[in-house]
């Protein structure tokens, strides 16, 4: 017992973190968003509302200059300030945003928080395991091999939670008539809008997927859409 006691705080601990983020993260957006009210955007968000039985999908401003979409622990769905003067700009179309809350609603409605936090729970208890049993091989590197595993770990699961949620908004889109041909578009722009040009690191130490590659699933799951599988 006293062996799984280093491990038994680990999660606990990771379990603590990640509520107090959350926590923290609630209180930011509280104090630094409004709901979002855009006749320009009313009628797209409307559209995806009737496609889910909802009355209406609440979206808000988060005021910061970042280009982003959020989806809050709570279940909150929010667009950066930084986001939303891109459409101001004509940079991004309605279609193009409301394929940015649907995607966001798919990390609402597949649990993904929830999954983030049991996840970072085992992570962290991984960690310290593999320090343990690291440390003592390679006591120089072991602690940093060990972080770096349990990156490698959480950044495919984020990775996988992406390529979800993109696969719950293109069905969405689809539904709701707009088709996923924004999706794929704003895609395409999300690099310069963001500012993320260049090689970047490594495909495995990203959080998200590359590009082509979201594309490119997105395009498979309408081929086995349309041919019913």
């Amino acid at each position: 017992m006293l062996k799984l006691t280093p491990l038994i705080l680990a999660i606990l601990y990771g379990l603590v973190m990640w509520r107090f983020s959350a926590w923290r993260l609630g209180k930011e957006l509280d104090a630094r968003s409004a709901p979002l009210a855009d006749p320009a955007l009313a009628p797209v968000i409307a559209r995806m509302a009737r496609a889910l039985d909802l009355q209406r999908i609440p979206v808000h401003i988060y005021e910061v200059a970042p280009v982003n979409g959020l989806a809050a622990p709570d279940g909150r769905i929010f667009i950066t300030r930084g986001f939303y003067e891109k459409f101001r700009a004509g940079e991004i179309s309605a279609e193009e945003m409301a394929s940015v809350v649907a995607h966001e609603l798919g990390h609402v409605a597949l649990g993904h928080a929830r999954r983030r936090m049991i996840d970072f729970s085992g992570q962290n208890a991984v960690r310290v395991a593999l320090m343990t049993v690291l440390g003592r091989f390679l006591p120089g590197i072991g602690p940093y091999l060990a972080n770096l595993i349990t990156s490698l770990v959480a950044a495919r699961l984020s990775r996988g939670d992406e390529y979800e949620a993109d696969a719950y908004a293109s069905a969405l889109l689809i539904k709701a008539g707009i088709g996923t041909e924004p999706q794929k578009s704003l895609f395409r722009k999300l690099d310069l809008l963001t500012g993320r040009i260049g090689a970047g690191p490594p495909a495995w130490l990203m959080s998200h997927p590359k590009t082509e590659e979201r594309i490119a699933a997105i395009e498979t799951n309408e081929t086995k859409w349309r041919l019913g599988e």
